[in-house]
């Protein structure tokens, strides 16, 4: 059984002694896939460029993301690549790969960075890719000229550099400052300190809240009961299959049923509606709002 390092090991060796194709080979595997579906030929192709799959999940390890994971979704884009590429266009298929087995990568990269969700535009993936590139640059130039920059002005700097808003920087900035922690964590190096989650306020109902609702609810029911009395038994069906009915039917259908149109359908159902709610209000001048 292969440990995590070892199989990486063991993969990698794998895909470096697998075969270079050509530029003829390649494009006939990519025809045979895209004309015949020929999956020797995709599994060929996929092989052949396993290497370059491998190569840049490899660039992305500082991330602190497993390497498994990170040659899997390297993988799922060079897959990718190969089922959508298309050998007419009259470029070599690793160069198209190199765009699918990245975007891959980083998609991954950023749904696993934190809890909290980091972003998905292009924008937001540029600005989490090369915030922190583009801010050392910034500061060596800085330095260079003699005219250190302070925090704000850096922040424009990087929005200005990379296309988005200053407001994306500084979330950005909050989001890639530290790591996701444990709510199971104590305040305190003590053992008997206690853990943050037991200062979170419990939103849950308390049992004397959970009683009274149950009254409210079957209170509310018996007077939908009555009210439902009131009406004539077409002016029931309609409220019943209209209102209380998980999927609602429509006018149409109620009408084909009945033998009405599906006007005189919808007049019926505010009809029966209004007295309800007259009726209802008899007896509580708060049930208006179930009607809203």
């Amino acid at each position: 059984m292969y440990s995590d390092g070892s199989f990486d090991q063991a993969f990698s060796r794998n895909a470096m002694r697998a075969e270079l194709l050509d530029a003829d080979t390649e494009l006939k595997l990519a025809y045979a896939w895209r004309d015949q579906r020929d999956e020797k030929a995709l599994h060929r192709l996929i092989t052949a460029y396993m290497r370059l799959a491998i190569s840049m999940a490899s660039k992305f390890r500082r991330y602190g993301a497993p390497m498994n994971d990170l040659i899997q979704e390297a993988s799922l884009g060079l897959m990718k690549a190969a089922d959508k590429f298309d050998p007419d266009r009259g470029v070599r298929f690793s160069t198209y790969a190199v765009w699918w087995i990245k975007a891959s990568i980083q998609d991954y990269v950023m749904r696993n960075w934190s809890m909290v969700r980091t972003g998905s535009t292009a924008s937001q993936k540029s600005l989490f890719f090369n915030l922190r590139r583009v801010q050392a640059r910034l500061e060596r130039e800085a330095a260079k000229s003699g005219t250190p920059l302070d925090r704000h002005q850096m922040r424009k700097a990087i929005a200005s550099e990379v296309g988005v808003p200053l407001h994306d920087v500084e979330m950005m900035e909050g989001r890639l400052s530290g790591s996701d922690f444990s709510l199971n964590a104590t305040q305190s190096s003590d053992d008997e300190g206690r853990e943050w989650i037991e200062t979170l306020e419990d939103d849950s109902a308390v049992p004397s809240e959970e009683v009274e609702q149950a009254k409210d609810i079957e209170t509310l029911r018996i007077w939908l009961v009555e009210a439902m009395t009131k009406l004539s038994p077409r002016e029931r069906y309609i409220i019943r299959e209209r209102r209380l009915n998980d999927k609602a039917r429509t006018l149409e259908s109620l009408g084909d049923e009945i033998g009405i149109s599906k006007e005189r359908v919808r007049q019926l159902e505010v009809a029966a509606f209004q007295k309800m709610r007259k009726m209802l209000q008899t007896q509580s001048k708060d049930v208006h709002e179930f009607f809203d």
